[in-house]
């Protein structure tokens, strides 16, 4: 049976759901519940497209158009999310989802297409046409166990004492579904990195869909919170995905601590693997996650270039944005909070 194309639906959904989880390569972020949180946080088309051949789906494409007018016009599988690139059971599926999205590209006018797949992907008819990004970007995943004792012990020891400082220094955790005390703790956090932040809104949209399978873990110290990072569940992984500390975190050692018990805690309801999520080689994240003894490995984003574009480089590497990160840690912060929402909306 030849391929039939479909776009996503309500009564579909929940077919699109079951196939990324019985899916190896599937992901949280190949989740159908992502189209309505783009289009409801950030205002972006989406175009959802499933493969079928006799009425058996055989591949999604979970594709947005981020178009704004500071950043450009680019499709991009999936945006906000670190992997999310097409996904398909066989290459034929594979090819006809990069073949529809190379057709979109070119009716829409965007300059790119981005496939953001967490393993390299072959057989979909893009090995000599697409270009894949040099080393940028890496995730971070290892095993965890049921018993405490050994996650414990496989933390390097530097990172351990950390850990250990965090305990010592009476520092408790919650976990819940607070996002309002999240985004104020990540809100001041990323302001001090000099990055835009992202909106209250988009937190509570993102617990509104994702409620079954996220939550808040927040870290107190002397009852007040240091730490806090909202937490993403898929089949038997945990990925702590959007998470920050204050000030007073670093010398309490909030940080180290809220990891640890993201992980205790994930270990405890079934998690049996910890993605430490995306970082840019050679950044402070970077080398936090990898001083907790985890192995980068290479994410390998694709592109499909309109006559004349170029791979977009909007990341805190480039440095056309050296000034303004250093301007940015300089903002108030609620003018860094009002502002940032509109800015990385395009940013995806």
């Amino acid at each position: 049976m030849s391929i039939v194309l479909r776009g996503l639906n309500d009564g579909n959904a929940a077919a699109w759901d079951r196939f990324v989880n019985a899916m190896p390569a599937g992901t949280f972020f190949h989740r159908s519940g992502w189209a309505r949180v783009v289009e409801t946080a950030f205002g972006h088309v989406t175009h959802y497209v499933l493969a079928e051949r006799d009425g058996a789906i055989t591949g999604v494409l979970p594709l947005a158009r981020v178009k704004t007018r500071l950043f450009g016009d680019t499709l991009i599988s999936n945006p906000f999310c670190v992997y999310g690139g097409p996904l398909a059971a066989d290459a034929e599926s594979a090819a006809a989802l990069a073949a529809e999205a190379e057709a979109l590209r070119a009716r829409t006018g965007a300059s790119a297409v981005e496939f953001r797949h967490r393993e390299p992907i072959g057989n979909d008819g893009l090995e000599d046409t697409w270009i894949e990004r040099p080393d940028l970007y890496v995730t971070f995943r290892r095993p965890i166990e049921a018993d405490h004792e050994r996650n414990m012990k496989a933390i390097p020891r530097k990172q351990r004492a950390m850990v250990r400082k965090g305990i010592q220094n009476g520092l408790t955790s919650v976990v819940d579904r607070n996002v309002d005390g999240l985004h104020k703790v990540y809100a001041e956090s990323v302001r001090n990195l000099g990055t835009p932040v992202f909106s209250r809104r988009y937190f509570r949209i993102l617990m509104n869909v994702f409620g079954d399978a996220a939550d808040v873990v927040t870290i107190l110290h002397k009852d007040a919170p240091v730490a806090a990072v909202m937490n993403f569940y898929f089949r038997e992984e945990v990925l702590p995905y959007y998470g920050g500390g204050s000030l007073a975190a670093r010398a309490c050692a909030g940080n180290d601590f809220m990891y640890w018990e993201v992980m205790r805690r994930a270990a405890e309801r079934g998690s049996r693997l910890f993605d430490f999520g995306r970082s840019k080689i050679g950044t402070g994240a970077y080398a936090f996650k990898h001083n907790w003894g985890f192995a980068p490995e290479k994410l390998h984003y694709r592109y499909g270039l309109a006559p004349g574009a170029s791979i977009p480089e909007h990341n805190p590497m480039n440095p056309k944005y050296r000034l303004f990160i250093a301007a940015w840690k300089r903002l108030p912060l609620p003018v860094a909070n009002m502002l940032g929402p509109f800015i990385v909306r395009g940013l995806g």
